[in-house]
């Protein structure tokens, strides 16, 4: 009997370690399906407020190209760095997503440019990806939380958390202060879609207020890789430099609970700062610990350090 009840548990948990795996490995599918050469479309519009004399802001709708390049694929890390094409001779370094299984920390964005590091129970990270989202000068952005679905032929994943706010509503609004997102990411027939029901908040010592709330569509269409051939060859001379960057910045989330950092420093802010140096590295042909130097010194110029 006891042979007999060991045999039964033994068979259990293969087959669960095998389902574990089996989910896994679609999982690691789906986020790799995520890159690729797209035209993205964005579409933004208010839809409620509580206040009934709040009038909504414009509808917002904008489109581009779009490669999301696949940076890092390892067993529980993917990395992927999206590039901005406008027309045939000019590249952004646009977002960058980096996606970590079963991580046990979480940085939550709190307000005022400031992000505060959190810690999950076993639990809560069990079966998991985080999503990292990072600004186009790879400083933090959001970080949330969620597990993959797939069923009846369907991917997609969602989670909730707080971020600053719209690139496209930073510099032109100043009525709220939080964006909390509701994330939907979901592989279409075609690319996939990343769809969001954010919430407009007020922060402050009271509380939160909900101003406004918000339906988003950000839309990846596969397009013609040929129209990406100039920033292959871009990135190509600038990715050992952001490399470099990257590794400075962990070092910053490696050492601080607490992250804030300042706006404009002597007139500029830290991205264009960054950019510039990346244009430096490309031209010198500087090696990686010149680069990380050079970075390190600009990042902790921009770092609060009495947090």
């Amino acid at each position: 009997m006891k042979k007999f009840l060991f045999l039964i548990i033994l068979l259990s948990t293969i087959q669960t370690s095998l389902w574990a795996q089996s989910k896994l490995d679609q999982d690691r599918a789906a986020i790799r399906a995520l890159g690729g050469f797209y035209k993205v479309t964005f579409d933004y519009a208010e839809t409620f407020s509580p206040d009934t004399a709040y009038r909504n802001h414009p509808q917002y709708h904008s489109w581009g190209y779009e490669w999301a390049a696949v940076e890092e694929d390892s067993p529980k890390k993917i990395v992927i760095q999206h590039l901005l094409v406008i027309g045939d001779s000019a590249v952004i370094k646009h977002w960058r997503e980096d996606w970590v299984y079963e991580e046990p920390t979480l940085l939550n964005f709190d307000q005022s440019s400031t992000w505060k590091k959190g810690t999950l129970k076993a639990a809560e990270a069990k079966g998991r990806w985080v999503q990292k989202v990072f600004q186009v000068d790879d400083s933090p952005r959001y970080e949330s939380i969620g597990t993959w679905i797939h069923a009846d032929g369907k991917h997609f994943w969602q989670s909730e958390c707080d971020s600053p706010l719209p690139r496209r509503e930073f510099t032109k609004r100043n009525d709220y202060n939080v964006l909390r997102r509701g994330n939907r990411i979901y592989l279409t027939p075609n690319g996939w879609m990343f769809e969001q029901d954010n919430q407009k908040i007020i922060r402050s010592n009271g509380g939160d207020k909900l101003l406004a709330r918000e339906k988003g569509y950000e839309e990846f269409t596969k397009t013609d890789e040929s129209k990406f051939a100039f920033a292959k060859g871009w990135w190509q001379k600038q990715q050992p430099y952001w490399t470099a960057v990257r590794q400075v910045w962990d070092e910053v989330y490696a050492q601080n609970t607490i992250i804030k950092l300042k706006g404009k420093v002597d007139g500029k802010l830290l991205y264009e700062r960054l950019f510039d140096l990346a244009d430096q590295s490309a031209k010198e042909k500087w090696d990686a610990q010149k680069s990380k130097t050079e970075a390190r010194k600009l990042i902790n110029n921009y770092l609060v350090t009495n947090v």
